[in-house]
């Protein structure tokens, strides 16, 4: 079970947290979102890996609370500097003439009144003078922009990262609210942006029909129109009841209205749909008013919505305001609360994940909660379940914001049974009963069974073959079930041998000769693979993605990187220090690392796969560029590139980027608002670049 905001520290907590605990907090919450993006963003239509909007929300407000308390350990990839997730590679990419960026969140009066004293302070306005906002339904779907020149559609792309879009122009033309041509005289180029959904009658006729026809139902409205945007096959999109409301202008040749409000009117006039619950407010209190408006009314639509979104009406006073990271300042999204229900907690199972943490979920009777019937909740870890009091037969409050598992929000103590016990968690697996350890100042126990734990060999191998580690086709999770519960799998390097079981394969009932053929040719296929899949498959706590790129590229074999951990076991060695100095690599990251690599039976069953796989490093780095061998630190923001393709490009050229300034720092490149390592690097004498002047050292001028 993937973690969730409770289990980092709060940021009422980050005071009291250190450097070295800091950062790999840090870089997992990154991962964390990361995660959640790819899944929200460029998911599986039939996936129902969602979040709840409240949970991913304290995921980005935790994230914020980090940054302002250790600005120097800021991801290349932040969430606060990234909208969205990259294009899919299955589509032609399109670049948005003008970024599209995301909202910032309100939750509460105070945060609305609290967004309209920051547009009077910055436009300089008297706090008595009245801004006209707009206030609409924010809808639930995919976002899209549609370009348009001499009226007539040319292309229309997803949002992707913000930057950089998906093509699916022609599937775009198989949606009915979306003119191929606009109805009424425009200018030149119009570009406009607006929200693909599904309605709610449409989603249960939809999933009427794929139970008919004995194919899976579809998760929740937005996956399914998500995934029905994103078919290769235009005439896939075509039968499903894809709608769409447009709500905001993208690049215009020229102006269409000094206002939202009137271009919202202009894009009716054009053939848009525009949601007719858009109002034009002059208070704060107006705007809450219509938000209580849509509140009630939201049961009763035919569309899914999770809040209100307000905007400066003005376009001049939009211009003045900007942006600032990847939300502009003159909008925000007032989002609705978590539904809520209550019911009985009638069980607490304990389930073991793929690092060994022991999980714990609430087993409920079943309740209806917005529309959708649950019967689990997540109940995160042991602390939790202390600080909350949660007992079995306890009467529970709920809270889901999806279709997903929801959580437990408090006890109803008043309604509790006096011989109710407290939970005693336990201190051993209960899948291989080995001991399940606490390390001091985490909140997760984890088994330490590792691979003769059924239930963490099961997941690790689940890992191993997964899409973006050794990612090989036709080989998931229910085959890996199947075939570890016939003794045939029990470690990574068994995955390799199933090629010799081809005829027991071929016998399995819903296998045959193709199946099997098709199986052990994919198989074959990923014994040659890049290293850092490599590293990122075997499944080692706190190693994600981009961390197995990271060390994949410093030590340029899965040899030298066992090397490596077996110096570095000495924390005082050099390897050790080269390891920690690594960017985003800190000490609890670096001893996971070493942890896993020097464990005598991880060490064995590498070797087995050495011998296996033929394994391909990453492009070596420059050996002769100015910055070969150079330790570099990056800080502030850069104008000219991104700080994480400025540090692709400083590997790329054979310098080593550290995440913190030291004596042995060569250069540190400082961009706008440097801070605290800008002046270490002063004190330290280290040399100060600017972005043009690291440009010009490496010849990119």
């Amino acid at each position: 079970m993937m973690k969730t905001a409770a289990d980092f520290p709060t940021p009422e907590e980050l005071n009291q947290l250190s450097d070295e605990k800091a950062q790999p907090l840090m870089a997992e919450l990154t991962d964390l979102i990361l995660y959640y993006d790819r899944q929200y963003h460029g998911g599986d239509e039939l996936s129902d890996s969602a979040l709840p909007d409240s949970e991913y929300d304290r995921l980005i407000a935790l994230n914020a609370a980090f940054e302002a308390r250790f600005p120097q350990f800021i991801q290349p990839d932040s969430p606060s500097s990234r909208v969205g997730y990259s294009a899919s590679s299955a589509f032609d990419k399109i670049i948005h003439t003008q970024p599209m960026l995301s909202l910032s969140n309100a939750f509460s009066a105070e945060d609305v009144n609290d967004f309209i004293s920051r547009i009077k302070r910055f436009l300089a306005l008297d706090e008595t003078e009245a801004v006209e906002l707009t206030a609409e339904p924010k809808i639930d779907g995919l976002s899209l922009s549609l370009r348009y020149e001499r009226g007539q559609l040319v292309y229309a792309a997803t949002r992707g990262d913000g930057a950089t879009g998906e093509d699916v122009t022609a599937n775009v033309k198989t949606i009915a609210d979306i003119p191929h041509q606009l109805k009424a005289a425009s200018p030149d180029i119009v570009e406009v942006r607006g929200e693909v959904y599904i309605s709610r009658s449409d989603f249960t006729a939809l999933n009427a029909h794929q139970a008919e026809r004995g194919q899976k139902v579809f998760a929740n409205p937005r996956n399914a129109a998500a995934g029905a945007l994103r078919q290769k096959d235009a005439s896939i999109t075509a039968e499903r009841p894809l709608r769409f409301f447009a709500y905001a202008p993208g690049f215009l040749s020229e102006p269409i209205s000094d206002t939202h409000h009137g271009l919202l009117a202009a894009l009716m006039s054009y053939g848009f749909q525009v949601n007719p619950l858009t109002r034009l407010c002059h208070t704060a209190d107006q705007l809450l008013s219509h938000y209580d408006n849509i509140a009630e009314q939201r049961p009763e639509l035919d569309y899914d919505i999770d809040g209100v979104v307000y905007k400066v009406n003005r376009f001049d006073y939009q211009s003045r305001l900007g942006q600032v990271s990847r939300a502009p300042r003159w909008a925000i999204a007032h989002k609705f609360p978590a539904e809520q229900a209550v019911t009985t907690l009638t069980s607490i199972d304990i389930q073991v994940g793929r690092t060994g943490a022991l999980t714990p979920v609430a087993r409920l009777e079943p309740v209806s909660v917005g529309g959708v019937t649950v019967s689990n909740a997540t109940l995160h870890n042991e602390d939790e379940i202390i600080r909350k009091d949660v007992r079995v037969g306890d009467k529970v409050v709920l809270q889901r914001a999806g279709d997903v598992i929801p959580q437990i929000v408090r006890v109803i103590t008043d309604a509790r049974d006096n011989d109710t016990e407290a939970f005693s968690f336990p201190r051993h697996c209960p899948v291989c009963g080995r001991d399940a350890v606490r390390p001091e100042g985490e909140a997760v126990r984890r088994c330490s069974g590792g691979f003769e734990c059924e239930a963490q060999a099961r997941e690790r191998l689940k890992h191993l073959v997964s899409r973006n580690a050794l990612d090989i086709d036709g080989l998931g999770e229910k085959q890996i079930d199947q075939f570890y519960e016939l003794g045939w799998v029990r470690r990574p390097s068994d995955i390799f041998a199933l090629t010799d079981r081809y005829d027991e394969i071929a016998a399995l009932a819903g296998m045959g000769t193709k199946s099997a053929d098709n199986l052990c040719q994919a198989i074959n296929a990923k014994k040659t693979i890049e290293l850092e899949r490599v590293i990122f498959s075997l499944g080692i706590r706190q190693i994600g993605e981009a961390t197995a790129r990271l060390l994949a590229q410093r030590y340029q074999s899965l040899t030298a990187l066992l090397e490596m951990a077996s110096e570095a076991e000495d924390s005082e060695s050099p390897a050790y220090q080269e390891l920690v100095n690594i960017d985003q690599i800190g000490h609890s990251v670096a001893d996971d690392l070493i942890r896993f690599l020097t464990a005598e039976e991880n060490r064995r069953e590498l070797a087995v796969l050495t011998d296996i796989l033929t394994i391909i490093p990453p492009e070596a780095p420059a050996q002769d560029s100015p910055v070969s061998g150079k330790i570099i630190v990056f800080t502030g923001t850069l104008s000219r590139q991104s700080r994480n393709e400025a540090k692709a490009q400083a590997e790329r050229l054979g310098a080593k980027v550290s995440g913190s300034v030291s004596s042995k720092t060569d250069y540190l490149v400082a961009g706008a608002d440097a801070g605290s390592k800008a002046t270490k690097a002063a004190q330290l004498g280290v040399t100060i670049l600017d972005e043009d002047d690291w440009l010009a050292l490496i010849n990119m001028a």
